[in-house]
């Protein structure tokens, strides 16, 4: 404490010689004989001793370096702004982004035609699935190649993530369907025996209790995953069964065909509670609306927003080999739109998370952007040299609050916090590509 008081003393004795100095340089007499009787200093004013000249060089130090801080404050402001609106910045932020060429990564190395993408919902990983057998893993922030998974000798067809990307779910033309736990260095725990041909789709149930699988058998398998044995088979199409998904409440599956139909399955029952008929040749892809969507699909079906369910399930879109992408509304079978303009099969369709948008990929090798609310094509993306097979979109919030809020009805639209957006697609010309802001 001695110390510090005495330069205290110090600082404030050298403070005070150098004022008393500046008074009188500039004939302050009455401020010098005041500030000297009050100090109580012996002061012999000199310019030539170091007090001289130091308070103002004092004040411009101070001056210069307030404008210093001031200028790189101001140039720290500009360059934040500058971020704040790059392209980059301004579409990794924005709800409705849309993929747009070129692709950011093109990753190779598969040896067959990719058949399906699936990203990962907590990682920045995406598995995709082959016809050269395997299924690989990658990082697509960085376009790296993780792993190869071997175990399936036939085309790989169809792979999903669980809910919490725990364990992966693949599906194979060697009639099998596998899990492999991405915890335990991606072994295959789990083989799924039953099917009697191709096994073209599968998907876990919500939950992640159950895998819903389709296949070429004609038939809808449901497995439990924990014990692998079969819960329950479902049959009703006339035909090879090419995808067969679960709505987000799990109450419903949505199936379809090359007979031709999409339908609407009970999963407990095995009821089909209703058949969509209108394409004329097999249909590949069906997906269910999400709510965010409703909004946009009333407008374009003029349907009346006012007393309308919010259901889960509501509304499905189906792509089929005549070309022909359609909406219908799942209560009553209605078809509420056509979307044309591919000049090949449709191969794959994604809701765009916002549900202002449906994108879809075909064998035209094209990916396009359709506007809900007009039912027009926006945007067309020349995506790959060969025909596009799948097309997905990146993680989206697969939280409680969420589901809870979709079941209950909610028709807030998509937080953008709650989906990254990235795009991946995969071709018969044995590459995936990475669609990124």
């Amino acid at each position: 404490m001695q110390a510090s008081a005495f330069i205290y003393r110090c600082s404030c004795l050298y403070s005070h010689k150098s004022i008393l100095e500046y008074f009188h340089a500039n004939n302050f007499t009455d401020a010098y004989n005041s500030l000297k009787s009050d100090s109580g200093l012996d002061y012999a004013p000199d310019p030539k001793s170091k007090y001289g000249g130091l308070l103002e060089k004092k004040w411009t130090s101070v001056i210069r370096l307030q404008k210093k801080i001031m200028d790189l404050e101001n140039r720290n402001a500009a360059l934040q702004e500058e971020l704040s609106l790059t392209p980059v910045k301004r579409a990794a932020l924005q709800t409705d982004w849309v993929p747009r060429a070129p692709a950011s990564y093109t990753l190779s190395g598969h040896r067959g035609v990719v058949a399906k993408v699936a990203f990962h919902p907590t990682f920045n990983l995406i598995a995709s699935a082959s016809e050269d057998a395997t299924v690989k893993i990658w990082d697509w922030e960085t376009g790296e190649f993780e792993r190869t998974l071997k175990g399936h000798i036939k085309n790989v067809n169809d792979l999903d993530f669980d809910s919490k990307g725990n364990l992966l779910v693949t599906c194979s033309s060697d009639l099998f369907v596998k899990i492999w736990d991405a915890q335990n260095d991606w072994k295959n725990t789990k083989t799924f025996p039953g099917h009697e041909h191709t096994v073209s789709s599968v998907r876990f149930m919500p939950g992640d209790q159950q895998v819903v699988s389709a296949s070429r058998d004609r038939s809808i398998r449901i497995f439990d995953v924990a014990s692998t044995h079969l819960v329950r088979t479902i049959t009703g199409h006339s035909d090879w069964v090419r995808c067969a998904v679960p709505s987000d409440d799990g109450k419903m599956i949505a199936s379809c065909s090359s007979d031709h139909t999409a339908r609407l399955i009970d999963p407990l029952t095995g009821e089909t509670k209703m058949e969509f008929r209108g394409h004329d040749n097999a249909v590949e892809v069906v997906s269910f609306a999400p709510i965010s969507a409703y909004g946009a699909i009333r407008e374009l079906a003029g349907i009346p927003h006012i007393g309308s369910s919010n259901r889960t399930g509501a509304y499905i879109a189906s792509g089929s080999r005549d070309k022909m992408i359609k909406l219908w509304d799942t209560q009553s079978g209605q078809l509420l739109r056509n979307l044309g303009g591919h000049d090949n099969w449709i191969r794959a369709l994604v809701f765009h998370p916002s549900g202002k948008y449906l994108l879809s990929a075909s064998d035209d090798t094209t990916i396009r952007v359709w506007d809900l609310a007009t039912g027009r094509c926006v945007k067309t993306v020349q995506a790959h040299h060969h025909f596009v097979t799948c097309l997905a979109w990146g993680r989206q919030s697969t939280s409680t609050a969420t589901k809870d809020s979709k079941a209950n009805g909610s028709t807030s639209s998509a937080d953008p916090e709650k989906f990254v957006n990235v795009v991946a697609t995969g071709s018969v010309d044995q590459t995936i590509k990475i669609w990124l802001p």
